[in-house]
């Protein structure tokens, strides 16, 4: 059932709707709260909505499950640049390029840059 709530969390943080994308997630979450893609779902809601502790708190949980996660990696990257944090996002942000390297045109398509 998690798979279904993050689908539709992805779904609503993509098209903007974020406060009903961030309850999918945690749905999710009390679901199977070990699942690399919702975390990752999340950190992009949190990242949408400017809050960058949560972003980078979120990334690293699902970075923890999957480590070559590569839109964790980039959006972690971006959370870390706006919090003034240089050294650390251009570690995310080479690693996730390495791993995806258009992954920055998929975060522009998100509404994130």
């Amino acid at each position: 059932m998690e798979a279904v709530w993050n689908g539709r969390c992805w779904t609503r943080a993509i098209l903007g709707a974020l406060q009903a994308a961030l309850e999918d997630c945690t749905k999710a979450l009390q679901s199977e709260p070990n699942n690399a893609a919702v975390y990752d779902s999340r950190g992009l809601i949190y990242l949408k909505m400017g809050q960058l502790g949560a972003a980078i708190d979120d990334y690293s949980s699902a970075l923890r499950f999957e480590p070559k996660l590569a839109s964790a990696l980039y959006g972690r990257g971006l959370a870390k640049l706006k919090k003034g944090d240089k050294a650390g996002s251009d570690s995310d942000i080479s690693a996730a390029k390495t791993i995806q390297a258009k992954i920055g045109d998929d975060f522009t398509r998100f509404g994130v840059q």
